[in-house]
Protein backbone atom coordinates (compact mmCIF):
# COMPACT_ATOMS: atom_id res chain seq x y z
CA UNK A 1 0.00 0.00 0.00
CA UNK A 2 1.45 3.37 -1.09
CA UNK A 3 1.12 5.65 1.95
CA UNK A 4 2.11 8.75 -0.03
CA UNK A 5 -0.61 8.03 -2.58
CA UNK A 6 -3.20 7.63 0.18
CA UNK A 7 -2.16 10.96 1.73
CA UNK A 8 -2.58 12.61 -1.69
CA UNK A 9 -6.00 10.97 -2.05
CA UNK A 10 -7.00 12.31 1.39
CA UNK A 11 -5.91 15.85 0.49
CA UNK A 12 -7.77 15.70 -2.81
CA UNK A 13 -10.85 14.43 -0.97
CA UNK A 14 -10.69 17.34 1.45
CA UNK A 15 -10.35 19.83 -1.39
CA UNK A 16 -13.33 18.26 -3.19
CA UNK A 17 -15.54 18.28 -0.10
CA UNK A 18 -14.71 21.86 0.86
CA UNK A 19 -15.17 23.35 -2.61
CA UNK A 20 -17.95 21.30 -4.23
CA UNK A 21 -20.84 23.19 -2.66
CA UNK A 22 -19.32 26.65 -2.38
CA UNK A 23 -19.62 29.04 -5.38
CA UNK A 24 -15.89 28.82 -6.11
CA UNK A 25 -15.49 25.89 -8.57
CA UNK A 26 -14.25 22.59 -7.21
CA UNK A 27 -12.75 21.72 -10.60
CA UNK A 28 -10.34 24.64 -10.56
CA UNK A 29 -9.18 23.84 -7.04
CA UNK A 30 -8.75 20.15 -7.83
CA UNK A 31 -6.61 20.97 -10.85
CA UNK A 32 -4.39 23.23 -8.74
CA UNK A 33 -4.15 20.70 -5.89
CA UNK A 34 -3.53 17.82 -8.29
CA UNK A 35 -0.76 19.70 -10.05
CA UNK A 36 0.95 20.68 -6.80
CA UNK A 37 0.70 17.09 -5.51
CA UNK A 38 1.71 15.55 -8.86
CA UNK A 39 -1.64 13.75 -8.81
CA UNK A 40 -2.56 13.96 -12.49
CA UNK A 41 -3.48 11.78 -15.46
CA UNK A 42 -6.59 10.02 -16.71
CA UNK A 43 -7.02 7.89 -13.59
CA UNK A 44 -6.72 11.00 -11.41
CA UNK A 45 -9.54 12.63 -13.42
CA UNK A 46 -11.76 9.58 -12.84
CA UNK A 47 -10.85 9.75 -9.14
CA UNK A 48 -11.83 13.43 -8.94
CA UNK A 49 -15.26 12.72 -10.41
CA UNK A 50 -15.83 9.53 -8.41
CA UNK A 51 -15.13 11.10 -5.01
CA UNK A 52 -17.96 13.57 -5.62
CA UNK A 53 -20.15 10.70 -4.42
CA UNK A 54 -18.67 11.08 -0.96
CA UNK A 55 -19.57 14.76 -0.94
CA UNK A 56 -23.10 13.95 -2.08
CA UNK A 57 -23.51 11.44 0.76
CA UNK A 58 -22.92 14.35 3.14
CA UNK A 59 -25.75 16.29 1.48
CA UNK A 60 -28.06 13.28 1.73
CA UNK A 61 -27.36 12.97 5.45
CA UNK A 62 -27.80 16.70 6.15
CA UNK A 63 -31.09 16.76 4.21
CA UNK A 64 -32.19 13.27 5.15
CA UNK A 65 -35.38 14.37 6.90
CA UNK A 66 -36.63 16.19 3.79
CA UNK A 67 -35.54 13.35 1.50
CA UNK A 68 -37.16 10.72 3.71
CA UNK A 69 -40.42 12.65 4.02
CA UNK A 70 -40.52 13.11 0.25
CA UNK A 71 -39.93 9.42 -0.48
CA UNK A 72 -42.45 8.22 2.11
CA UNK A 73 -45.22 10.59 1.00
CA UNK A 74 -44.45 10.46 -2.74
CA UNK A 75 -47.39 8.17 -3.68
CA UNK A 76 -50.00 10.40 -2.02
CA UNK A 77 -48.62 13.93 -1.58
CA UNK A 78 -48.92 16.42 -4.45
CA UNK A 79 -46.25 18.60 -2.83
CA UNK A 80 -43.76 15.73 -2.67
CA UNK A 81 -44.57 14.75 -6.24
CA UNK A 82 -44.01 18.29 -7.44
CA UNK A 83 -40.72 18.56 -5.53
CA UNK A 84 -39.42 15.27 -6.95
CA UNK A 85 -40.53 16.30 -10.44
CA UNK A 86 -38.75 19.64 -10.07
CA UNK A 87 -35.48 17.91 -9.18
CA UNK A 88 -35.80 15.65 -12.23
CA UNK A 89 -36.63 18.60 -14.48
CA UNK A 90 -33.65 20.54 -13.16
CA UNK A 91 -31.38 17.53 -13.69
CA UNK A 92 -32.47 16.82 -17.29
CA UNK A 93 -30.73 19.70 -19.15
CA UNK A 94 -27.32 18.75 -17.74
CA UNK A 95 -27.76 15.19 -18.99
CA UNK A 96 -28.71 16.23 -22.51
CA UNK A 97 -26.18 19.04 -22.96
CA UNK A 98 -23.45 17.07 -21.18
CA UNK A 99 -23.78 14.16 -23.61
CA UNK A 100 -23.98 16.48 -26.62
CA UNK A 101 -21.23 18.97 -25.82
CA UNK A 102 -19.12 17.52 -22.99
CA UNK A 103 -16.26 16.30 -25.17
CA UNK A 104 -16.16 19.50 -27.25
CA UNK A 105 -16.05 21.68 -24.14
CA UNK A 106 -13.18 19.67 -22.65
CA UNK A 107 -11.30 19.84 -25.95
CA UNK A 108 -11.67 23.57 -26.61
CA UNK A 109 -12.58 25.49 -23.45
CA UNK A 110 -10.25 24.02 -20.83
CA UNK A 111 -7.62 26.73 -21.09
CA UNK A 112 -6.15 28.97 -18.39
CA UNK A 113 -7.66 32.01 -20.08
CA UNK A 114 -11.17 30.52 -19.97
CA UNK A 115 -10.79 29.29 -16.37
CA UNK A 116 -9.51 32.67 -15.14
CA UNK A 117 -12.15 34.59 -17.10
CA UNK A 118 -15.05 32.52 -15.77
CA UNK A 119 -13.73 32.81 -12.22
CA UNK A 120 -13.62 36.61 -12.48
CA UNK A 121 -16.85 37.06 -14.46
CA UNK A 122 -18.62 34.78 -11.99
CA UNK A 123 -17.43 37.05 -9.19
CA UNK A 124 -19.06 40.08 -10.79
CA UNK A 125 -22.30 38.14 -11.29
CA UNK A 126 -22.29 37.30 -7.57
CA UNK A 127 -21.71 40.96 -6.65
CA UNK A 128 -24.57 41.97 -8.98
CA UNK A 129 -26.93 39.33 -7.55
CA UNK A 130 -26.18 40.36 -3.98
CA UNK A 131 -26.98 44.01 -4.73
CA UNK A 132 -30.59 43.03 -5.37
CA UNK A 133 -32.83 43.20 -2.28
CA UNK A 134 -33.73 39.78 -0.88
CA UNK A 135 -37.26 41.07 -0.31
CA UNK A 136 -37.70 40.90 -4.09
CA UNK A 137 -37.47 37.09 -4.03
CA UNK A 138 -40.81 35.55 -4.99
CA UNK A 139 -39.84 31.96 -4.02
CA UNK A 140 -38.94 31.54 -0.36
CA UNK A 141 -38.83 27.72 -0.19
CA UNK A 142 -38.04 24.85 -2.56
CA UNK A 143 -41.63 23.67 -2.01
CA UNK A 144 -42.86 26.89 -3.62
CA UNK A 145 -40.92 26.34 -6.86
CA UNK A 146 -42.75 25.65 -10.11
CA UNK A 147 -41.55 23.24 -12.82
CA UNK A 148 -40.59 26.30 -14.88
CA UNK A 149 -38.42 27.57 -12.01
CA UNK A 150 -36.72 24.16 -11.86
CA UNK A 151 -36.13 24.11 -15.62
CA UNK A 152 -34.57 27.56 -15.55
CA UNK A 153 -32.21 26.60 -12.72
CA UNK A 154 -31.39 23.38 -14.55
CA UNK A 155 -30.47 25.33 -17.67
CA UNK A 156 -28.32 27.70 -15.62
CA UNK A 157 -26.58 24.66 -14.08
CA UNK A 158 -25.36 23.78 -17.59
CA UNK A 159 -23.17 26.89 -17.51
CA UNK A 160 -21.02 24.94 -15.05
CA UNK A 161 -19.85 22.83 -17.98
CA UNK A 162 -17.58 25.80 -18.76
CA UNK A 163 -14.44 25.32 -16.63
CA UNK A 164 -14.16 27.63 -13.64
CA UNK A 165 -17.85 28.51 -13.49
CA UNK A 166 -18.82 26.38 -10.46
CA UNK A 167 -21.95 24.21 -10.47
CA UNK A 168 -22.99 25.47 -7.05
CA UNK A 169 -22.27 29.06 -8.03
CA UNK A 170 -24.32 28.76 -11.22
CA UNK A 171 -27.33 27.20 -9.52
CA UNK A 172 -27.32 29.30 -6.33
CA UNK A 173 -26.63 32.69 -7.88
CA UNK A 174 -28.64 31.84 -10.99
CA UNK A 175 -31.55 30.82 -8.78
CA UNK A 176 -31.34 34.10 -6.87
CA UNK A 177 -31.40 36.08 -10.11
CA UNK A 178 -34.43 34.03 -11.23
CA UNK A 179 -36.40 35.02 -8.13
CA UNK A 180 -35.45 32.44 -5.51
CA UNK A 181 -34.42 33.49 -2.03
CA UNK A 182 -30.83 32.78 -1.00
CA UNK A 183 -32.05 29.88 1.18
CA UNK A 184 -34.31 28.37 -1.50
CA UNK A 185 -31.60 28.67 -4.17
CA UNK A 186 -29.01 27.03 -1.91
CA UNK A 187 -31.33 24.20 -0.88
CA UNK A 188 -32.35 23.44 -4.47
CA UNK A 189 -28.70 23.54 -5.56
CA UNK A 190 -27.94 20.83 -2.98
CA UNK A 191 -30.90 18.68 -4.00
CA UNK A 192 -30.04 19.09 -7.68
CA UNK A 193 -26.46 18.01 -6.94
CA UNK A 194 -27.61 14.56 -5.79
CA UNK A 195 -28.61 13.09 -9.19
CA UNK A 196 -26.17 15.29 -11.11
CA UNK A 197 -22.98 14.32 -9.28
CA UNK A 198 -23.95 10.70 -8.63
CA UNK A 199 -24.79 10.33 -12.31
CA UNK A 200 -21.48 11.89 -13.35
CA UNK A 201 -19.54 9.64 -10.98
CA UNK A 202 -21.22 6.42 -12.11
CA UNK A 203 -20.87 7.35 -15.78
CA UNK A 204 -17.17 8.21 -15.39
CA UNK A 205 -16.40 4.97 -13.52
CA UNK A 206 -18.23 2.91 -16.12
CA UNK A 207 -16.63 4.66 -19.08
CA UNK A 208 -13.08 4.33 -17.69
CA UNK A 209 -13.54 0.95 -15.98
CA UNK A 210 -10.69 -0.57 -18.02
CA UNK A 211 -8.23 1.77 -16.25
CA UNK A 212 -9.21 0.63 -12.77
CA UNK A 213 -8.35 -2.43 -10.71
CA UNK A 214 -8.80 -3.77 -7.19
CA UNK A 215 -5.50 -2.15 -6.25
CA UNK A 216 -7.16 1.27 -6.68
CA UNK A 217 -9.83 0.59 -4.02
CA UNK A 218 -7.83 1.98 -1.04
CA UNK A 219 -7.10 5.21 -2.93
CA UNK A 220 -10.75 5.68 -3.91
CA UNK A 221 -11.94 4.69 -0.45
CA UNK A 222 -9.74 7.27 1.26
CA UNK A 223 -10.79 9.96 -1.23
CA UNK A 224 -14.48 9.18 -0.69
CA UNK A 225 -14.11 9.21 3.11
CA UNK A 226 -12.34 12.56 3.30
CA UNK A 227 -14.61 14.05 0.65
CA UNK A 228 -17.61 13.03 2.76
CA UNK A 229 -16.19 14.36 6.03
CA UNK A 230 -15.09 17.72 4.66
CA UNK A 231 -18.33 18.17 2.69
CA UNK A 232 -20.42 17.37 5.78
CA UNK A 233 -18.63 20.12 7.71
CA UNK A 234 -18.85 22.53 4.78
CA UNK A 235 -22.56 22.02 4.04
CA UNK A 236 -23.56 22.46 7.67
CA UNK A 237 -21.41 25.58 7.91
CA UNK A 238 -22.80 27.05 4.68
CA UNK A 239 -26.42 26.61 5.77
CA UNK A 240 -25.66 28.54 8.96
CA UNK A 241 -23.62 31.13 7.05
CA UNK A 242 -26.32 32.08 4.54
CA UNK A 243 -28.83 32.77 7.30
CA UNK A 244 -27.01 35.99 8.12
CA UNK A 245 -24.35 36.56 5.44
CA UNK A 246 -24.12 37.17 1.70
CA UNK A 247 -21.94 35.52 -0.94
CA UNK A 248 -19.89 38.68 -1.50
CA UNK A 249 -16.71 37.29 0.18
CA UNK A 250 -16.79 34.39 -2.29
CA UNK A 251 -16.86 36.89 -5.16
CA UNK A 252 -13.62 38.50 -4.00
CA UNK A 253 -12.12 35.06 -3.47
CA UNK A 254 -13.01 34.14 -7.07
CA UNK A 255 -11.24 37.25 -8.36
CA UNK A 256 -8.13 36.36 -6.36
CA UNK A 257 -8.24 32.77 -7.57
CA UNK A 258 -8.65 33.91 -11.18
CA UNK A 259 -5.45 35.91 -10.78
CA UNK A 260 -3.76 32.81 -9.29
CA UNK A 261 -4.76 30.82 -12.37
CA UNK A 262 -3.17 33.38 -14.67
CA UNK A 263 0.02 33.69 -12.59
CA UNK A 264 0.55 29.93 -12.16
CA UNK A 265 -0.09 29.39 -15.88
CA UNK A 266 2.18 32.19 -17.08
CA UNK A 267 4.97 31.03 -14.76
CA UNK A 268 4.53 27.42 -15.87
CA UNK A 269 3.81 26.19 -12.34
CA UNK A 270 0.45 24.56 -13.16
CA UNK A 271 -0.72 22.87 -16.36
CA UNK A 272 -4.32 24.05 -16.65
CA UNK A 273 -5.52 21.32 -18.99
CA UNK A 274 -8.02 18.53 -18.56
Amino acid sequence: MDTVLLVKAAIMGIVEGLTEFLPISSTGHLILAGSLLDFTGTKAKVFEIAIQTGAILAVIIVYWQKIRETLVSLPSSRQSQRFALNVLIGFFPAVVLGLLFGKAIKAHLFTPQVVATTFILGAFVILWAERRPQSAARVQSVDDMTPLDALKVGLVQCLAMIPGTSRSGATIIGGMLLGLSRKAATDFSFFLAIPTLIGAGVYSLYKERALLSAADLPMFGVGLLFSFLSAWVCVRWLLRYISSHSFVPFAWYRIAFGVIVLVTWSMGWVVWAD
